[in-house]
């Protein structure tokens, strides 16, 4: 795969980050509200996120991360990412992340993203297993995932630091036959 992929859905294009997202992107990732589950500081300059994209696209490059910009097709606006990373090829194994920008929650975007994704995932990138860490506050993206087909499978134990604390995190997990 040398370009990066388009999806496109009935509302969704799903599309590589630019450098003109940067300042959207910046909105997102500062958010209290967004990051609050997240397992990573929140960003709170430019540079972060130039540095995100930058980590991105060489991930891409590298054919170890996918992260899709969510851009609504109707104007244009980007309203969130989601991808995979941590790519296992010698194991067939990725894990998937995404946020939304705060306002468009709750009318199924993600879902939607998602249930574009994961087929690219199986098909395109051949991988056997999709993986997703979620905090055990995050009711939404739990209920989300489970919607998609996931399982629940355990808790890891103080698996990320972030905010002055160490979190527990979810493990949840969809198989090849499974979707």
């Amino acid at each position: 795969m040398e370009s990066f992929p388009e999806l496109v859905t009935k509302r969704l294009r799903l599309r590589q980050l630019r450098e003109a997202d940067a300042s959207i992107l910046l909105s997102i990732f500062s958010n209290p509200h967004t990051m609050k589950y997240y397992g990573s500081e929140r960003m709170t300059g430019m540079e972060e996120v130039e540095g995100m994209l930058m980590s991105f696209k060489k991930g891409f490059e590298q054919k170890q991360v996918f992260r899709f910009g969510i851009e609504l097709k109707k104007s244009g606006e980007l309203i969130g990412t989601c991808g995979f990373h941590n790519w296992a090829k010698r194991v067939n194994r990725i894990e998937m992340g995404y946020e939304l920008e705060q306002q468009k929650e709750g009318n199924g975007y993600m879902s939607e993203a998602l249930s574009a994704i994961i087929p690219f995932a199986f098909q395109e990138l051949e991988v056997h297993r999709i993986g997703a860490l979620i905090h055990p506050n995050n009711a939404s993206s739990r209920k989300l995932v489970k919607k998609l087909g996931f399982r629940e499978e355990g808790i890891l134990r103080d698996y990320v630091y972030a905010g002055g604390e160490y979190m527990d995190l979810i493990m949840h997990s969809l198989l090849e036959n499974e979707w």
